[in-house]
């Protein structure tokens, strides 16, 4: 448990241990919010499909919250005749023996903790949980605290570095190149002032504003450059995208999701590349577009890579305006993808969602 860094990850492999330690059929962590839901809700024993049909993450109630605020461990025969049952979805698996208990730093609830069914060594009769079994899972809960807090503390310095490097960058622009602008500003105003009256001054003035653009341009391509996340050399393509991801799916309502299969690093300029467009295309689904959730799937294409960016937001035409093509920054996407010998397409209708895909060939 303490092998993994990204908060995520660390939760499934708590649900995954706690699951096989205990012999249950489910198994489920909940990390609260603060508006009475949860920010993640892990779980193993339930398929993908099953999971989707379940629908939106429960709510801090019934036995969840007992859980929660009044910090004890539940341990019942059958959770479903406990007064503080209130039903679950019809896809919903049926449960009865449960054991849950919070995962606790100090005096604060970091999640809860709970397995249901127990599997019995006998095919006949219900074994349920045991008092043992309490204990075993209290033990495993103390060591997935320190996990869990560890892998939250690194993800927090880790986006504080990013805000630092961004915060540098940004007063290496205004340094540097507003004021190769501002110079490049005043002479062209020279220039024009000295057009009519002296042509020959005029044209030298002209010479130095093309000097001071090659200069303004050379900049910028080395800020540009340095402006190459970090993460994308340390980590590669797919680690960089899925903590990016796993960020945004905190930070926004909406559920934000990534899978990334078989993919070999790529040059560093497809990467940054793939990279770019996913940014603008997930800032677009979750600012514009209303989804309740995004999908970003990169995977083997050839020796290249497909990117595949998926909402179930409002959608637009892609044919209607050119304007609204500059707004959401497609321009923008096409140029990065045929900059890199890639290509970019994008599926939308008004009311069905967007669906923007990237593909890198192979070297």
């Amino acid at each position: 448990m303490s092998r993994p860094l990204e908060v995520r990850d660390v939760l499934k492999t708590i649900v995954a241990s706690a699951r096989e330690l205990l012999d249950a059929e489910y198994a489920a962590l909940g990390v609260p919010d603060d508006h009475g839901g949860f920010a993640q809700f892990v779980v193993d024993g339930v398929s993908d499909e099953q999971w989707r049909a379940i629908g939106p993450l429960p709510r801090q109630h019934g036995v969840l919250a007992a859980m929660l605020h009044e910090a004890r461990p539940e341990r019942l025969a059958d959770v479903r005749k406990d007064p503080r049952f209130g039903g679950w979805p019809a896809a919903h698996p049926d449960m009865s023996d449960f054991l849950g208990l919070p995962i606790r730093d100090g005096d604060e609830t970091l999640g809860a903790l709970f397995l249901a069914n127990k599997r019995c060594p006998k095919p006949e009769g219900s074994c349920g949980f045991t008092a043992e079994d309490e204990e075993l899972l209290s033990i495993l809960a103390q060591h997935a605290a320190i996990a869990l807090t560890n892998a939250r503390l690194y993800e927090r310095s880790r986006e504080l570095t990013i805000a630092e490097e961004r915060s540098r960058l940004a007063h290496e622009l205004h340094d540097a190149v507003s004021q190769k602008l501002f110079s490049l500003r005043l002479t062209a105003q020279a220039a024009t002032a000295l057009i009519d009256r002296d042509p020959v001054r005029a044209k030298g003035e002209l010479h130095q504003v093309a000097a001071l653009a090659a200069e303004a341009v050379d900049e910028l391509r080395a800020a540009v450059v340095e402006l190459r996340p970090a993460a994308l050399d340390e980590d590669g393509l797919v680690a960089t995208l899925r903590t990016q991801i796993q960020v945004l799916d905190r930070a926004h309502t909406a559920r934000v999701t990534f899978t990334g299969k078989g993919v070999r690093a790529l040059p560093a300029a497809q990467e940054e590349a793939l990279l770019r467009v996913s940014q603008e295309a997930l800032h677009n689904a979750l600012r514009h577009s209303g989804a309740a959730h995004v999908d970003v799937t990169l995977t083997r294409h050839g020796n290249g890579a497909r990117l595949r960016i998926t909402d179930d937001g409002g959608g637009f035409d892609p044919a209607a305006t050119r304007q609204a093509g500059r707004h959401l920054g497609l321009v923008s996407m096409r140029d990065r993808a045929s900059g890199v010998g890639g290509r970019l397409t994008v599926e939308s209708v008004p009311g069905r969602g967007t669906t923007i895909e990237m593909e890198i060939p192979g070297g």
